[in-house]
Formats: structure tokens, sequence, C-alpha cells
């Protein structure tokens, strides 16, 4: 059996650990008070007893600080059989405004801290104030900008001595996009006769909401060598750590005008350049026309896509467009690039009609073009035009519809060539090794064919899923569109139809520019052929009546927009 006396020595050792397992105080105190508006102040809170870690609440400081990170230690001591347990988390402040505030008090595990005044004073500036060590510096290029429109954010962190480490957050503002532009920048600066290290950084904003907001100062923590380098700790510097916020800045964001009914470009430079592959057209024969528009102070999301026509005597092949963005004076510089090959199908003279992209101006306040003048090329005809009889029968076999579905929906624009020299190349009718290649092509066409069917009903798959509500435009829109095409002005006519067009998605807009594509055809050649033929507006009235009233089905529904492929 355990003697009596053992037992009792083990309850000595042991309640005294059971004593200190309630916390019995809890402290709270700040390392600097008053505090200037940029300097931050660390709250350390100290309960005695063996609390939980997870027992201190910072989110009460909120409303008056910005609150940093909270560290947590434990500590136990034992001394003469007395043991003592401590829990301390401490927490870097950020004061928001200048004034008095009270930190509150602090319970934990029923046990409360004593609140605390903190006094809040300005940032002491101009030539009488005494020299700071360190501070940030915040400022922006203007104040008052237009939805989207890029402004640019510079933070300088000014240090009296050399930095250790350190991390310097982005300035915060709610519903916008922020970037930083370029690498930092260090030189030395003389302030008020003291000389400083200063470290510059720019950012990019474009606020995506309009109205008044404030611009929340970048927080700066860090580690500095100290003051006295006399003192060192072995072979290391002496350092210490600081923290500083930069002043909020107040900006006010203004609309989209309520004129304004084309895709939103705010800029105040913005280019359309033009590259053709050749000046030479041949019927039958590719050209790559590549499209660059340009704009400074927007993001590459911000850039629309550029419209084209053409007259209806070119097959039209585009590629994917692409984008990309630059930097250059702390400004983004963004560009797209569109590109489609041309295929004339008869030879002549024909005129491209002019490109035009509309963007609002901000240091005008106006509307501008980037444009692309009108264009007239020469296409000559094919070197065997004429000359060289067509062959008959074995291209008879492969349906010409099928075809012309592979290379629209695959994007070949040397199918239509390369098919005929191929077939020419590999028939002779003393060849049977001729014979079979015919075949062999002809199975390979019939394969392109099928994946181009398949194609085409997937398109048309996720044309139906897109939801009625992307698909609507509205009666008074349809109306407009078809007043304007009333009163025959072409130039009227394109914008008015691009502006109608934006209202859909981008899967939608391809599909109603082919099922109303021979009526185009007609405009464009009454304005731009060479003789100017005539053309029915009554036709295209009718198939933008028709689109709309598809497009207004209960189901959404595109699908009967393909009269190109019946």
């Amino acid at each position: 059996m355990i003697s009596k006396r053992l037992i009792a020595g083990l309850l000595m050792c042991v309640l005294p650990w059971i004593s200190q397992a309630e916390v019995t105080s809890v402290t709270a105190t700040i390392d600097k008070n008053p505090v200037m508006l940029d300097e931050a102040i660390v709250l350390t809170v100290v309960a005695e007893g063996d609390a939980e870690r997870d027992a201190f609440d910072s989110s009460v400081l909120l409303s008056d600080f910005v609150v940093g990170r909270t560290s947590v230690g434990s500590q136990t001591s034992i001394v003469n059989f007395s043991t003592r347990q401590t829990t301390t988390w401490s927490t870097t402040l950020f004061p928001r405004s200048v004034g008095k505030f009270t930190i509150p008090a602090f319970t934990i595990e029923g046990k409360s801290s004593a609140p605390i005044t903190v006094n809040v004073i300005p940032v002491q500036q101009g030539s009488d104030a005494p020299a700071r060590d360190y501070y940030v510096a915040t400022e922006v290029n203007q104040s008052n900008v237009y939805l989207q429109q890029q402004l640019r954010y510079t933070v300088k962190l000014y240090l009296a001595s050399q930095i250790e480490r350190g991390s310097l957050q982005a300035p915060e503002l709610e519903n916008a996009q922020i970037q930083q532009l370029g690498e930092d920048k260090q030189y030395t600066e003389l302030v008020n006769g003291k000389r400083y290290q200063v470290i510059e950084r720019n950012f990019a904003i474009l606020p995506q909401q309009s109205g008044d907001f404030t611009i929340r100062g970048p927080v700066f923590s860090g580690e500095v060598i100290a003051a006295n380098t006399n003192q060192r700790f072995g072979f290391f510097n002496r350092t210490q750590a600081i923290n500083r916020v930069g002043p909020d800045v107040d900006i006010s964001v203004k609309p989209i005008p309520q004129d304004i009914d084309y895709h939103w470009l705010p800029s105040d430079f913005v280019q359309l350049d033009e590259n053709w592959q050749t000046d030479e057209f041949v019927v039958g024969e590719p050209v790559t026309r590549t499209l660059t528009l340009t704009a400074v102070g927007v993001v590459e999301e911000q850039l629309p896509e550029i419209a084209q026509i053409y007259p209806p005597a070119f097959k039209l092949y585009p590629d994917q467009p692409g984008s990309a963005t630059a930097e250059r004076d702390n400004r983004l510089i963004v560009q797209r690039t569109e590109s489609v090959a041309l295929i004339p199908t008869k030879p002549g003279e024909f005129i491209i009609p002019e490109v035009k992209v509309p963007w609002f101006n901000t240091n005008t306040g106006k509307t501008e073009f980037a444009t692309l003048p009108t264009r007239t090329i020469t296409v000559a005809p094919a070197a065997n035009m004429g000359n060289t009889p067509t062959p008959a029968t074995p291209q008879a076999q492969v349906p010409p519809p099928a075809i012309q579905q592979v290379t629209s929906d695959q994007g070949l624009p040397d199918a239509d060539n390369a098919q005929p020299q191929a077939a020419e190349s590999l028939i002779s009718p003393n060849s049977q090794q001729g014979i079979d290649h015919w075949h062999w092509l002809l199975a390979a066409l019939w394969l392109l064919t099928a994946a181009g069917w398949l194609i085409h009903a997937q398109k048309k798959r996720s044309v139906s899923a897109v939801p009625s509500s992307q698909k609507t435009a509205t009666n008074a829109d349809v109306k407009s569109l078809i007043s304007t095409i009333e009163k025959g002005n072409v130039g009227d006519i394109q914008t008015a139809l691009r502006s109608w067009l934006a209202q859909f998605s981008a899967a939608q807009r391809w599909h109603i520019q082919q099922s109303i594509k021979p009526e185009l055809d007609q405009m464009m050649a009454s304005a731009f052929a060479n003789p100017p033929q005539a053309w029915n507006k009554a036709a295209l009235i009718s198939a933008i009546k028709r689109i709309t009233t598809i497009s207004n089905t209960k189901d959404g529904g595109l699908t009967p927009l393909y009269p190109l492929h019946k």
C-alpha cells in the first residue's frame, strides 16, 4: 500500500501547478503615448495563469486602429516550488485618425485589464518640426479621375539609417485594380537639413466604381540599423524594429458620361495601326492584314474588339486576337492585335472601308476616334485563270458545302487552292498509283468533313447554352437600329450595328453576323463596289427583326441563325 506520507508529498508537488491553472490577473500596456498619426504603437496584454492562447480578441480595436498581426507566447517558471505561468499577446496598432481614443478593457477567463486612453497627434511637418528618422509619404498624380482611368500612386519611404530588412504593403482601395509599376527606385534626399535614404515605389490604380473614396496608406514594417553604431551584439549590428503607415489620400471618381453609347475606353492616347503582308493581291492567294490598337492608362481587358467590314469578294479567315502590356514613364501601355487572312475570289478594284474605334479623351472630356482610312486595292487575276481547264469528274465527287464548312470552322485559308492542285497532280490516266492516291485523298476529305460537322454541332450547342438574359436586345435598341437602316447612310448603319451587336456575347455576334452577311454584302457593294450596286434595305430590316424574334423566344436559342450552312 502507498503510504500517507508519499501521497502528501505528491500533493505538495501537484497543488502549485493546479493553483496556477486559473488566470489571476490581466494587464495591458502600450509602448508610446502620445503617438503620431503615421506611427505604430505596440499593445501588450499579459495574463497571469494558464490562459488559452486564443482567448485574446483584437476585433474591438478595428473601429479606431488598423490592427496588425498578433503574436502570442507562453512562459512557465518554478522558483522554490512556486510556479508562475504567463501568456503574452503583442499586437501592432496604426491609428486611423487624429484624436483621443480608448483601448477598451480585455477580459480573459473572468479577469479584466484596465482601459487605456491613447492621444493621437498630427504628423509634425515643416521647418520648425523636429527631424524624424523614419516616415512614409504618399501622393497621387491627380485626385479627380474618370471611372477605370489610371491614376499614379507614389509611395516614398524615408530612412535616416540603413535598412536591414523590411516589407511595404500595397495601398488599399475597394473596387479598384492595383498593380505595381516597374522596380523600386533608391536615392538620397535632403529634408530640413537631414539626409535620408529614400525608397520610391509607384502603383497604377484603376477605380472600378464612381464616387468619393479614400486610398488607405501602405504599411511599412522592418528593421533598421540602430542609431548608436557602437553597440553591437557579437559580430552583428544592433537593429531596431520600426512600423510606419503612409497618410490616406482622398480621390473623386467621375462616372461614365450619359451620352457615351460605345465601349468605354478612357485614355489620353489611343492609336490604331495596320500592317499588310503584301501590297500585291491575286485571286486565290491569301493576304494577311494585322490591326493593332494601342491605348495608354488602361488594362488589356478594357480594349474593345476592332470592328472590320470587307467587300463580299473576299473570303475571311480571322486569327485569335492577342494582347500585351508594357510600362513606360510609370504608365500602363496596352495593345490588342487582330489578324485576318483575306482571299480574293475575283479580280477587279475594291474599296476596303475605314476602321474606326471610338474612345474618350480624359484630357479634353470629349469622344475621339482612332481611325484607319479607306483603302483601294486592285486584285489581279490568277496566273492560270482562263487557261487551265477545271478538273471535272473527280472534283465533283466531293460535296462542296461540306468542304466549305470545314474551311470556315477549321480556319484553313489554303484549303480551296490546295485541293484542286493536289487532285491534278495525283490523277493520271496511265497511273494506277495516282488513282489509289486519289481514293486516299477522298477518304481524308470525308474525315475532315465529319470533323467539321462535329465542331459545327458543338458550336450550336454552346450558343444554345448561353443564358437568355444575355441574348435579348431591348425593343428601343432594335427600333433605333431599324430607323438608322431606313435612312440609308452606310456609315451610320455600321455604327448602329456595332452598338446593337455589343449586347450579345462574342459567339452570338459571330453567328448573327454570319446570318445577315448576304444583306451586309449587298449594302457594302452599294457603297464601295465599282460601279456601285443597288441594295434592298427591307431585306436587312427583315433579317434584324427575325433575329430579334428568335432571341426573345422562351429558350433563347439561336440555332435557326445558320442560313449559310443550310
